[in-house]
């Protein structure tokens, strides 16, 4: 009898992971989270980030945008604020997917252009409901795309949104201490 329920616990476990979001744990000098990413919501932005991270793009990167009470903004640039060339082409907008900019969720960067994000993201510190897509009688249908949320480290992430800012050439809000982005682990991708 323990032998059944055994093998029908690991079919359940086994079910169950199939059905999984893919996950990736980011490590940072200041401590490691994880991401829950969701492809059925947007998968060509899930499709581009997973990508970027198994080949290592994401690694020795900075947050290099930190706005406590706001958002933390990272993946472009090297700890001299130099820009990483990037290898993926700019991405359709995938903000009409019916996520949110919620507190711990995931949003890609972009420029004005509504289809410029390439591999910039940024990890929502609070609500920010005016960077969500709406509807063309609000005089603004684009917004920032959700692909994920943060399921574990959301201490980290308000740990890194709070450490010191200041000026870096025209850039404003960088770190004065860099935050790297060491690795992008995948952990699962169904």
């Amino acid at each position: 009898m323990l032998k059944k329920v055994s093998l029908l616990a690991a079919g359940l476990l086994a079910s169950a992971l199939a059905w999984a979001n893919p996950t990736v744990e980011m490590t940072t000098n200041l401590g490691k989270f994880t991401l829950e990413l969701f492809p059925e919501k947007a998968p060509k932005t899930v499709e581009m980030f997973l990508y970027n991270a198994k080949h290592g793009f994401y690694e020795a990167t900075v947050f290099h945008r930190v706005i406590d009470g706001f958002m933390i903004q990272g993946g472009g640039f090297n700890s001299s604020m130099e820009e990483k060339k990037t290898r993926t082409p700019a991405l359709p907008n995938e903000a009409n997917n019916g996520l949110s900019n919620d507190r711990g969720t995931v949003a890609m960067a972009r420029t004005q252009d509504p289809h410029s994000a390439r591999v910039q993201f940024f990890v929502n510190l609070k609500n920010n409901d005016f960077l969500n897509h709406r509807s063309p009688a609000d005089g603004r249908t684009w917004g920032y795309a959700v692909f994920g949320k943060v399921t574990q480290g959301m201490d980290v992430v308000d740990k890194i949104a709070k450490v010191p800012t200041g000026n870096a050439g025209y850039y404003e809000n960088v770190p004065t201490t860099p935050v790297v982005i060491q690795n992008v682990k995948i952990i699962s991708e169904k």
